[in-house]
């Protein structure tokens, strides 16, 4: 029994890091709301709650990105603003397309955007997946 407790703790070791070193180093940014119209679902985001983001081309993938989940977690301050990150990550639903210029890869919702940073932030950058 104690073997097969130490094999899962190594295994369980061994997916957090694939996970860790599989995501993508990226700037976040917020839109306050009204959210809409989206890219991907106009003016119809009744299903997708307030944890949705727009991407730019990098993820967009002409209209693939539609709908995709993305794990995002803050990693640091963009500019000197004093440790803009909170502890923890999200996942938001992408709905939106964020068309040039775009201030970060990420533009996530107001209330995304302050789960994983302070707002007077305004941008902040992330990892990804």
């Amino acid at each position: 029994m104690e073997v097969k407790l130490q094999v899962l703790v190594m295994l369980a070791m061994a997916l957090s890091l694939f996970s860790a070193a599989s995501a993508t180093s990226g700037l976040a940014v917020y839109y306050p709301p009204e959210y809409y119209p989206a890219a991907c679902a106009g003016f119809n985001l009744t299903n997708s709650g307030v944890m949705i983001a727009g991407v730019r081309d990098e993820l967009w993938d002409n209209g693939g990105a539609c709908g995709r989940k993305l794990r995002v977690r803050c990693t640091g301050p963009a500019y000197d603003f004093p440790k803009p990150c909170k502890d923890g990550d999200i996942t938001v639903k992408v709905v939106d397309y964020c068309r040039q210029p775009c201030n970060g890869v990420i533009n996530l919702s107001q209330d995304a955007f302050a789960r994983i940073a302070n707002l007077d932030a305004g941008k902040v950058w992330v990892d990804y997946s």
